[in-house]
């Protein structure tokens, strides 16, 4: 088992329990103890656990909601690679959303310059970043900033989008299962991505694989409500597998 493999198994051992042990994984795995707390160091680094004395938690049991700067940093090669392949579902011309996240975020670096896009945003940074394209029509939805991950929230951001019919709307997400589709830490945000996708003919999710398997608090979408989950290869067959089985269309980048 590659080390990836491994922590992706530690990961979903830790949500499932709700807690793991070091000396318990070591045995479970066939590794020293040593390499588990390597392999814990590396998931916290990554902001899905916590460690805790002899073991971990995964911050979703914490309450626990990682900022933008330290969710940013982790799984770039995936995002990147996401992002690029979200491009191909840009509409030749007409109206995107486009939700606050890491992995949105690397959609709206590469937006490309040779269409005319309208392109709707909940984050402050997003509209920043294209608002001097001038083959872009930015509009930012406005509302209650939240510090924890920069993105306009409340009813200030609700009633525009009631109005709204863009062409796609790329989501972000906390987590997302078979079991509980789409789900967020935040009541707030979980109001606006729902009404995110009540605003758009199709539904393209962009989200690594460590959000697979993960259930927050406040559920914002079915995987029916998905047109495309666009991840990373790092999502096992198996599991890709259940969601196309589900009537999701998965692409692994």
């Amino acid at each position: 088992m590659y080390a990836e493999e491994r922590q992706q198994a530690i990961l979903a051992k830790a949500r499932a329990a709700g807690r793991v042990d070091v000396v318990g994984l070591a045995e479970d795995l066939a590794v020293t103890t040593e390499t588990i707390r390597r392999d814990l160091t590396v998931l916290e680094r990554a902001g899905v656990v916590r460690r805790v004395h002899g073991g971990a938690i995964p911050v979703e049991r914490l309450g626990f909601e990682p900022g933008v700067a330290a969710r940013d940093a982790v799984m770039t090669g995936e995002k990147e690679r996401i992002a690029k392949a979200a491009l191909a579902e840009l509409p030749a011309e007409g109206s995107v959303i486009i939700d606050a996240g890491t992995t949105t975020g690397r959609l709206v670096e590469i937006l490309p310059v040779d269409r005319e896009l309208t392109v709707v945003v909940n984050a402050p940074a997003f509209a920043a970043q294209l608002a001097t394209r001038s083959n872009l029509t930015v509009l930012m939805l406005g509302g209650r900033i939240r510090g924890r991950t920069m993105a306009a929230v409340d009813d200030w951001a609700l009633h525009p989008l009631s109005q709204l019919c863009a062409d796609v709307a790329f989501l972000a997400t906390n987590g997302v299962s078979v079991a509980r589709g789409l789900t967020t830490p935040d009541l707030t945000e979980a109001a606006v991505k729902r009404a995110m996708i009540g605003a758009a003919r199709r539904t393209v999710l962009l989200a690594d694989h460590s959000k697979v398997g993960n259930d927050c608090m406040a559920g914002f979408g079915g995987l029916a409500d998905l047109d495309l989950f666009i991840t990373d290869a790092g999502l096992d067959e198996e599991t890709a597998g259940e969601f196309t089985d589900a009537g999701v269309r998965v692409i692994r980048t």
